[in-house]
């Protein structure tokens, strides 16, 4: 477990999947991330790579090869990440492609996640180098689940999330037999940049979003005001979960989603991928803010 300390935050981190797994006010010790109940959902943050969501049948074609790919990726749950920098406000994850990643994934790559601490903000960078004489092709998200609510005497339903602009995106949903994507849509904010929590708003799995205007959102309480935001400036998707019932909400950054239904399973013409150079290096991040007030 790694750590990170100023005058109003500490987080951690672990080793394994380099997850973030606590944001916690210094004077108070009021604990905004969701700390992975199984009874629930026994994550916190897990970072994804190099894919989102499941992949037809569990698997991709690459030069008329089949991999194996689990859901989101294998970065969330490698123990091999190790510590490439680190400083009083900062830490550096690094992963280098190995033998056994090789077997599922044909690219030479290294994938280093940043966490560093400044005020009241978390910034999480993401640095993806291609060290491979080929395009190397690739996913990348977030996802960090939050206390809701955050006094355990409130209500789920005393919260929502507010973008910074007027939406008019629908949601695309998943099967949820296979969890693919499908063409088909439903509307997700009732009055204009506001999703109001509630139970029941994951019935139908994670609300995906491939065309918002916004690139940040708040999670706010209804007569308290703001609780955190999250400021996803280099994502072009989000997606926005919880388990049903669940005390928690995610909001994920995303670069890439789940396969289509319609899919040919090549990783190449995948919806939302992404593809890098030979020897070139992509870079990504987003940022958790918690307001001062709560501090």
């Amino acid at each position: 477990m790694y750590s990170l300390k100023n005058d109003l935050l500490q987080i951690h981190i672990k080793s394994k999947g380099a997850e973030l797994c606590n944001i916690t006010s210094a004077k108070h010790k009021t604990e905004f991330m969701w700390q992975a109940n199984p009874e629930f959902w026994g994550s916190h943050a897990p970072n994804l790579f190099p894919i989102i969501g499941c992949m037809k049948d569990d698997h991709y074609i690459y030069n008329n090869k089949t991999y194996q790919m689990p859901k989101h990726g294998f970065v969330r749950h490698n123990d091999n990440f190790t510590i490439k920098k680190q400083s009083d406000s900062s830490i550096t994850f690094s992963l280098v492609s190995n033998e056994k990643l090789y077997s599922c994934y044909p690219f030479l790559f290294e994938f280093e996640i940043t966490y560093t601490l400044s005020k009241n903000k978390l910034m999480v960078t993401h640095t993806i180098t291609n060290l491979d004489d080929k395009t190397l092709y690739f996913s990348l998200g977030g996802h960090p689940a939050f206390n809701c609510p955050l006094p355990k005497d409130e209500n789920y339903t005393d919260y929502y999330l507010e973008f910074e602009k007027e939406e008019d995106s629908q949601s695309y949903l998943l099967n949820m037999a296979n969890g693919l994507l499908t063409h088909d849509t439903k509307p997700a904010f009732s009055e204009g940049n506001k999703i109001h929590l509630r139970p029941d708003l994951f019935n139908e799995d994670a609300l995906v979003f491939k065309d918002l205007k916004s690139r940040i959102v708040s999670l706010k309480h209804n007569t308290k005001g703001n609780v955190l935001t999250v400021n996803f400036k280099d994502f072009k998707h989000l997606g926005i979960w919880a388990k049903p019932n669940a005390p928690y909400v995610c909001i994920e950054p995303w670069l890439g989603f789940a396969d289509h239904e319609t899919t040919d399973q090549k990783i190449e013409t995948k919806e939302g991928i992404l593809s890098l150079a030979s020897d070139s290096v992509f870079n990504a991040s987003y940022s958790i803010e918690i307001d001062q007030k709560h501090l």
